[in-house]
């Protein structure tokens, strides 16, 4: 075993005071999504406090990478756990993810409180801006991603798919035909690797992904069973959070599918919190921050908004906590490596549609529309703007301009 590689897999229990300072300093400057965030990580943790070195940073990345959820946060979860042990673990993602989930709590209350014809060409401008925002995102994704013609065909089959057949488990079930396609495609075109599984408490890694699977089959049929709003948003997000291959954005028509149908909020109100989050710093999942306030109005809606909050990251973090241990192993191994090159190009799928349905048609509404979001994409696309840069533009439009 690589000593890098033993150095990601075991923990060295330390004070948790000095990763909540790091992280939450990060969780109030990290803007620019996901990239950006692994960027400002390597910069703190390799490069400026020598917590780690860059191959096992680099190891960390690759592991959060390959599994589902947000990559970013997942990091942040794996170093605090490397620094601290759980404690120094839950401490980072705490403090990382907090003060964006208090901005978009705010927002919601917000937005609640000040209704109307008084926000109505802001909340314009947000949702438009979410019609840029996604469309580089599937640019940026399919480069990467679908890097061969059997990739971008994988990848419009399943947009096509969900512009006829729309729906929360029509998605699953496209990833999971993805990562099947994938198998059979790439499966011999993979070299095969030898890792040995590095020591570690494989036992509680192992009970940690047998919750992540429990939870994952049981929380369905439990909203069902029970009826309980709570439980069935606790499903809603815990899903969602736990099927989200590819990056945060691919959260969106996850989420939407699951919110928007029943009526626990309108579309409106959806993309003018998606297009928010766009604004705030740290991770893109606290979207569900703002979500779980929206559907549970009152004076304690932000408790819900927190509960949601818990739901989407819960996946991640049993995850993280339960690969590490067999890290080595896993990716050593061709079959996971190819169904995973199929199940991201039907993310790309997903996204692009998405895109189709309903971000456009809600945000665009106009030519001014049109041609402010394909000049606001056409920033994002030079990388000489952020994204709140951009966002804030937009919304500003909306107000005064569109």
């Amino acid at each position: 075993m690589k000593p890098a590689a033993r150095a990601v897999l075991e923990a060295e229990p330390r004070s948790i005071a000095p990763v909540c300072s790091a992280f939450l300093k990060l969780g109030v400057m990290s803007f620019g999504g996901p990239i950006a965030h692994i960027g400002y990580l390597r910069a703190e943790f390799v490069q400026r406090r020598a917590w780690l070195d860059d191959a096992a940073f680099a190891d960390l990345v690759a592991l959060c990478q390959f599994l589902p959820g947000p990559a970013s946060s997942q990091v942040v979860f794996a170093i605090g756990m490397r620094r601290a042990g759980l404690a120094g673990a839950l401490a980072a993602s705490a403090c990382f993810t907090l003060p964006s989930a208090v901005l978009m709590i705010a927002f919601a209350l917000g937005m609640q409180a000040v209704a109307g014809d008084a926000v109505a060409g802001w909340l314009h401008g947000l949702k438009l801006a979410a019609v840029p925002v996604v469309a580089d995102a599937v640019w940026s994704m399919g480069r990467r991603l679908c890097t061969d013609t059997a990739r971008v065909v994988l990848a419009l089959l399943a947009a096509l798919a969900l512009v006829f057949m729309p729906g929360a488990w029509t998605q699953v079930a496209l990833i999971a035909a993805g990562g099947c396609a994938g198998w059979l495609l790439y499966r011999k075109r993979i070299p095969v690797a030898t890792e040995t599984i590095a020591p570690g408490r494989h036992r509680a890694a192992a009970a940690a992904l047998l919750v992540f699977g429990l939870l994952l089959v049981a929380l369905p049929v439990a909203a069902r069973e029970s009826g309980l709003f709570a439980v069935q948003q606790a499903d809603a997000f815990y899903r969602a959070g736990a099927l989200v291959f590819g990056g945060g954005h691919v959260v969106l028509p996850l989420l939407r599918a699951e919110l928007v149908p029943p009526g626990w909020l309108t579309d409106d109100q959806f993309l003018a919190g998606y297009g928010a989050a766009q604004a705030v710093p740290g991770p893109l999942f606290t979207f569900a921050a703002y979500l779980g306030t929206v559907i549970n109005a009152g004076p304690r809606a932000w408790l819900g908004g927190l509960g949601c909050l818990l739901a989407i990251f819960l996946p991640a973090w049993l995850l993280v906590g339960g690969a590490l241990p067999f890290w080595q192993r896993l990716r050593s191994r061709a079959w996971a490596q190819a169904g995973l090159r199929g199940a991201n190009a039907a993310v790309v799928g997903v996204l692009l549609a998405a895109l189709h349905d309903p971000i456009l048609p809600e945000g665009v509404r106009s030519w001014p529309d049109a041609l402010a979001a394909a000049a606001a994409l056409a920033l994002l696309l030079t990388r000489k703007v952020p994204v709140w840069a951009v966002v804030a533009l937009l919304a500003a439009a909306g107000q005064w301009v569109l």
